[in-house]
């Protein structure tokens, strides 16, 4: 009938050869879930379709949902437990993803290769894109409301924070990783473009974290560490020492049997890069069983950075319009 917007049944054949009215089947719990999560994610992004810069196929910016952080998590899988040392639990291994609770507070910066984007299975689905590069940062304000630095776990960074808090907003850097046929200078300083431009973004005046030696025989390094402990090792002010319980010597040659030389060819990759950016090392190596690393902690002070990569990447007074120093006047116990 002309005019009748109410809902019509339509005839089907029923399978003894009658006919029946159609009526829509209710949505399963699943199904409402996922339709849910789909205008709500599973956890809140503080920022939605950031890009942070492109070369070419490539292309830097946040991750935007928590589909995103599980394509993260599996590079983080295919690198550290594939590709290197580290020694899955049960549930990693059923699930194929690096992943922990720090996740859900931190923001990922993520590499995307966009010509191996393919439409998803079910439409009206975005399609799907390929991380082949991670950064995880986590704000300072963020892990004080949460539980602290994952660093902390390692190293003693609580008194220097407690010491700089009224002066300096520190970030820290963490699960670094690149797909193995991407690891070139084209895709490292797209990731470095990016996690500047998030430095510069939110204010951040201190970068910290830990970078790792593969394996867990310190004596193996011995050269890299000692070069790190004689010529990069933080002034006083600045210096985080591992726990007690936790830290291997890093002074394992004398000042003058190191070769710089020979010590930066042995360097790994990322490290040297933050040498080179002008960081600085912390007082002694840590062991990870787990991941099969030595670790070392590294402290970037964006007043330490040499002056040059300026030009290439902005000047830290080249405040972004939307920037902002998020903490930086709060007060209360340092990091724990």
């Amino acid at each position: 009938m002309a005019g009748n917007r109410g809902f019509m049944r339509l005839p089907l054949r029923s399978p003894a050869g009658g006919f029946k009215s159609f009526r829509p089947r209710p949505l399963s719990f699943l199904q409402q879930a996922a339709k849910r999560r789909r205008r709500f994610p599973l956890f809140p992004l503080r920022n939605r379709a950031k890009v942070y810069g492109r070369i070419g196929n490539l292309e830097v910016r946040l991750a935007r949902s928590a589909a995103d952080v599980k394509k993260a998590q599996r590079l983080r899988y295919e690198v550290f437990y594939r590709e290197m040392n580290a020694v899955p639990d049960a549930r990693t291994l059923i699930k194929k993803r690096d992943e922990d609770d720090y996740d859900l507070i931190c923001d990922h910066l993520l590499v995307i290769d966009k010509t191996v984007e393919r439409p998803a299975k079910r439409r009206p689905w975005p399609k799907r894109s390929k991380v082949v590069g991670t950064y995880r940062v986590l704000l300072q304000d963020v892990a004080e409301k949460n539980q602290g630095f994952y660093t902390q776990g390692e190293y003693d960074i609580g008194p220097l924070i407690a010491r700089k808090r009224t002066k300096y907003y520190f970030v820290e850097l963490g699960r670094s990783c690149v797909l193995k046929p991407y690891r070139n200078r084209r895709t490292v300083e797209l990731l470095w473009q990016g996690l500047w431009t998030y430095v510069r973004e939110h204010g951040v005046d201190v970068m910290l974290g830990c970078a790792s030696f593969p394996g867990t025989d310190p004596k193996e390094h011995a050269l890299a560490l000692s070069f790190l402990h004689h010529f990069s090792r933080a002034p006083e002010d600045w210096l985080v020492s591992a726990h007690p319980a936790l830290k291997v010597d890093m002074n394992m040659m004398p000042k003058d049997q190191v070769n710089a030389k020979e010590a930066m060819k042995v360097m790994p990759p990322l490290i040297k890069g933050y040498l080179r950016v002008g960081a600085y090392i912390g007082d002694g190596a840590v062991v990870d069983k787990q991941f099969g690393t030595t670790d070392v902690l590294v402290i970037l002070p964006v007043e330490a950075i040499d002056t040059r990569y300026f030009s290439h990447f902005g000047a830290p007074d080249e405040v972004l319009p939307h920037a902002h120093r998020r903490g930086r006047q709060r007060q209360g116990s340092p990091v724990s």
